[in-house]
Parts: structure tokens; sequence; C-alpha cells
């Protein structure tokens, strides 16, 4: 499944790669990173995370949350392969390896944000491991001079050049699935040293999308799977999309059908998830 998102002179493409599920797997490394991470001078969050944050919008009703739920987790902006009306997305422990070729070191930022997803998606069983065969999602961390020869190495030759030809990414990711629409093995590129605003709204958006929501959409202006949407933190709305997704009663391989007639018992769950986590009021 491929995806792309343009920010200015950004482009965010997902893009497919193959692998198998691996189950079992520390989370040694993610306390270690953190730890280190904590241990350094705090950095003042992104001017422009920060107004973001400020100017987020809190309140959404059903038909707002579903719609987009049905925009982003059904279909795929650009195929390879196989058929995009189902639910896709891991169906157990997601393993995440942080391959980083670039400075500055963003590993900690990494295990970070893998932290925040973890702790606000609930059922999601994620971490990051320090052993790539442990791994079923390769994080590749990357300089922007370094992205085009990175991309032909990983794709081929033929399939980057279309990708530079149409998007000229900076920051990738995409998944494969089995026949029961599990997803199998997931791929994140993202450039390191093109500032932190870039790379948080970057590797959010590209984590997110490497768990199931691979379909941009235009039409939803509070999510950040949208082209003209720049975020750089986990926002309350994708947070319910996500949790959606998630939900033990939302299986692999449900059709739009399926789902819709399971979304008003599993929307109050979310719902009450969401706002504690994030100390919603009433």
């Amino acid at each position: 499944m491929i995806s792309a998102k343009i920010v200015r002179l950004r482009h965010a493409l997902a893009a497919m790669a193959k692998g198998g599920l691996c189950r079992d797997a520390g989370i040694v490394l993610a306390a270690f990173l953190l730890t280190v991470s904590a241990a350094l001078p705090a950095r003042a969050e992104d001017p422009r995370i920060a107004k973001n944050r400020a100017s987020e919008r809190k309140i959404f009703t059903d038909r707002e949350i579903t719609d987009g739920f049905f925009k982003v987790a059904f279909g795929a902006e650009f195929s390879v392969a196989g058929r995009t009306n189902r639910i896709r997305k891991y169906d157990g422990p997601v393993r995440v390896y942080v391959d980083s070729r670039a400075k500055p070191d963003r590993r900690a930022q990494v295990a970070a944000v893998v932290a925040d997803i973890r702790a606000r998606v609930n059922h999601l069983d994620i971490a990051v491991v320090d052993s790539r065969d442990s791994a079923n999602v390769i994080v590749t961390l990357v300089r922007d001079r370094e992205l085009v020869a990175t991309i032909r190495k990983f794709f081929g030759r033929a399939k980057a050049q279309r990708i530079q030809r149409s998007l000229g990414p900076q920051c990738l990711s995409g998944f494969s699935k089995d026949g029961g629409y599990r997803i199998t093995h997931s791929e994140v590129i993202v450039v390191a040293d093109s500032g932190d605003f870039i790379f948080f709204d970057c590797i959010y958006e590209e984590m997110l999308q490497a768990l199931g929501p691979i379909n941009d959409t235009a039409a939803i202006p509070w999510t950040m799977f949208n082209d003209n949407v720049q975020k750089g933190f986990f926002d309350l709305y994708d947070q319910y999309l996500l949790n959606i997704l998630y939900d033990p009663r939302i299986r692999p391989g449900m059709t739009r059908a399926q789902v819709r007639a399971l979304l008003p018992q599993v929307l109050p769950t979310v719902r009450s998830w969401v706002s504690r986590v994030n100390d919603l009021k009433p």
C-alpha cells in the first residue's frame, strides 16, 4: 500500500515492504533510550508544534470521527497489489527497530514517539527493541542527501525512479499483509536532518500509517493523514481513529458494513479511553 503527503517542499510516501511478524521481543532499548533522553538537557518543543497543540480542536461528533475512520482505514492512495477495501492492522505485538544512519541521532526521540503511541492507543502492544531480527517495524533514519540512494536500495531502481518523479519524498512508510489482511511487516524511512518540526510531523504520521490507516484524504481537516495538515504530535482526532482500529472487536479483513455495524458498541469505549488518557473535561 502506498500513500503520499505533500508539506510545502516535503512529500510523504507510504511504500510496500516485505517481512514476517515476530511476536517475542523485549523492550529494553525503549526504556534505555527514554532514560538517556531524560538525562539529557531538555529541548524546548518546536514553536510550530506548541502552537498546534494550543489550537487543537478537542470536540468531535460521532459522525465526524466515523467519517474520518472510513476514509483513512479503507482504501489506499496508491496500491501496488491486493484489495484495499478491508481492515488492515497488526494482530499481535508490534516491535520497532530503529536503524539510525544520520546525525542528529534521533533514536531517543523515536523511542519517545513509540512510547507516546503506546500510551494513547488502547490494546496496541508496541515497543522499541534492540534487535532487527526481533522487529516487525523497521525505522530507518537517514540524511536528506542520502534519501534517494536509500529509496533505490530499498525498492529497486525502477520503483525508486517512479517515486522520485512523482513525489520526491522525504519520509516514507508502508506495510505488507497476509491473506487475512493482518499486517506482517512495516518499513518507515524518515529524514533526520531537516529540523524538529518536519522530523516529528513525519515520524508520527509514518509510524501511525505503518499500523494500518494508509489512505490520505483531503476531505478531513482534522487528521494528520491529509496532504494539507501538519501536526508534529499525536492529536486527539487521530487518537480516536487509531483506537477504533485497534479495538479488539475490529478485526483484520472486516468490510465497511461489518465495521459500521460494530461502531455503536466501539465508539463509547473509544471515547472513554481517549478522554481518560488526555484528561479531557466532560
